[in-house]
């Protein structure tokens, strides 16, 4: 563990935010270039990956926490996806008063032009990184993702 610097706080190389911040634009460096290719940013493909993992349609707020994604920008971005044709929006039958957001086909058919490309991708990171170095990275950060779970309770 890294020892506290001028202020009491530890060195910036050791924040765990930013630890995991350079990891993430480290991976996500792997995939912009595939996104880009098919004009999404990196929220919208998180969009479509949500809708498309086989849970059916979402309401916008079950959409907004599958994401990390802020309801107000989500709102935009839903429109934007709506009017390239990836999405569908609907009324939810049990609440009038709510929307239902789905996949749309041609959503469904993006995802699908770009899941072998994003697996290779993920082929490669693992051989680069070794598969048990990524089963356990992925366990460590679903252990670290509880800790918020267990600060809400």
């Amino acid at each position: 563990m890294s020892e506290p610097s001028r202020g009491g706080l530890r060195g910036f190389e050791r924040s765990l935010p930013m630890a995991l911040m350079r990891a993430r634009e480290a991976v996500m460096a792997e995939f912009r270039p595939l996104l880009t290719e098919h004009d999404l940013s990196e929220q919208q493909w998180r969009v479509l990956r949500a809708l498309s993992d086989g849970a059916g349609p979402r309401s916008v707020g079950e959409l907004a926490d599958a994401t990390f994604l802020l309801a107000p920008s989500l709102s935009r971005m839903l429109g934007t996806l709506e009017r390239r044709g990836l999405v569908t929006r609907s009324v939810d039958p049990r609440d009038q008063r709510r929307s239902e957001i789905a996949v749309s086909p041609a959503g469904e058919r993006l995802v699908a032009a770009i899941a072998p490309r994003s697996e290779a991708r993920y082929r490669d990171i693992e051989q680069r990184f070794g598969r048990a170095d990524l089963e356990d990275l992925y366990d460590l950060l679903g252990r670290m993702a509880s800790l918020g779970a267990d600060a809400s309770s």
